[in-house]
């Protein structure tokens, strides 16, 4: 595979720095650029035409959100990870709807970054393929790009467990963030609210709860139709 070129966007100088070193550290990667807020950098990615962009959510004269609105409406083909200190669930639903690679919160790890990065490879190898796809094929492509074939182990309370294959850390944390902010929410409404595939949301769901992380209690519809309910204890 070719060499994937991408544009950090980051107002502070010495993240962008660590952003543009940790980058660089994984093969096949580089940075072509580099912008301070998302005016410059919807500006250069429209010059250097990146295959990825690595963006902060607030940023000075326009920041990160409004930056990927601009982004889908102009309809540039471009792939983004946001790299941001925001965690709360409003911001990561508008991030996630707007289509991101991957959201990942400071502080993190060069490990965490490389993780990432070695999961867009893979995804970009398999969408460049010009034959037609299996199902199969297609549900690794989806897997890869949710970040599923990240299995780094997950830090809960004081200790640190290896999660089952296909389980990512990152998504596994925001289904978990997800249910601390509603007061009980379905497996629809977690799918919804951290953009991933009901199914996944359940297999998470399923887990969680037999970690004893979470706890489950069955409502009624109008109908009598069971619906399974998930709290975060």
């Amino acid at each position: 595979m070719t060499q994937i070129n991408v544009l950090l966007i980051e107002d502070d100088p010495m993240v962008r720095e660590v952003n543009r070193q940790f980058i660089e550290k994984v093969a096949g990667f580089a940075v072509i650029g580099q912008a301070s807020n998302g005016v410059d950098g919807i500006n250069k990615i429209r010059t250097l035409q990146p295959d990825l962009v690595f963006m902060d959510i607030f940023m000075p004269e326009q920041d990160g959100i409004t930056s990927l609105r601009k982004i889908r409406e102009l309809n540039i083909a471009v792939d983004v990870i946001t790299v941001t200190a925001a965690n709360d669930m409003e911001t990561v639903k508008q991030v996630l709807h707007l289509g991101v690679f991957d959201y990942i919160m400071k502080p993190f790890s060069f490990e965490r970054v490389q993780g990432t990065l070695e999961n867009y490879k893979r995804f970009k190898q398999q969408i460049q393929t010009e034959r037609g796809l299996t199902q199969g094929e297609l549900d690794q492509l989806f897997h890869y790009h949710n970040g599923y074939e990240n299995t780094e182990p997950v830090q809960e309370g004081k200790s640190e467990k290896s999660l089952p294959k296909g389980f990512n850390r990152a998504t596994l944390e925001k289904v978990v963030y997800y249910l601390q902010s509603v007061d009980g929410a379905s497996a629809e409404d977690v799918a919804s609210g951290v953009g991933i595939a009901r199914v996944t949301a359940r297999r998470y769901l399923d887990y969680l709860e037999k970690q004893q992380e979470i706890t489950m209690d069955v409502h009624y519809g109008g109908i009598g139709r069971p619906i399974n309910y998930y709290f975060s204890k």
